[in-house]
């Protein structure tokens, strides 16, 4: 602060800035992180980003039941949807860990656009 009790608005620029830097920062490094999730006892596992974006996926072929297409089919859409369901959760709290320190310097009100 300069003498006066004004803000030096050069230095709130400047810290602005760099928070922003950090912010894109991490938002990279989510992008990039792999994360991931499986159910049916990882008879299925889902591979999603940091950011939440579906990067792979792999069934087993244990999960296929020849004798039964029709079930298969349901049993395996369940699965998958677990799977992605559950990497998901695991982007999310990547993303707080990564994101919600940011987040409060920016005065703990969250960032809007972000999920906390």
């Amino acid at each position: 602060m300069i003498p006066g009790g004004q803000p030096n608005m050069q230095q709130l620029l400047q810290q602005a800035q760099k928070m922003q830097q950090d912010l894109a920062a991490a938002q990279q490094e989510l992008a990039e992180t792999p994360v991931e999730g499986s159910a049916g006892g990882g008879l299925v596992k889902a591979t999603v980003t940091g950011s939440g974006e579906l990067k792979g996926l792999v069934i087993d072929p244990k999960a296929v039941d020849t004798d039964s297409a029709e079930e298969t089919a349901e049993t395996i859409a369940d699965l998958v949807l677990a799977a992605v369901r559950d990497a998901n959760a695991s982007a999310q709290q990547l993303q707080q860990q990564k994101l919600g320190p940011l987040a409060q310097g920016l005065g703990g009100g969250g960032i809007p656009g972000l999920p906390f």
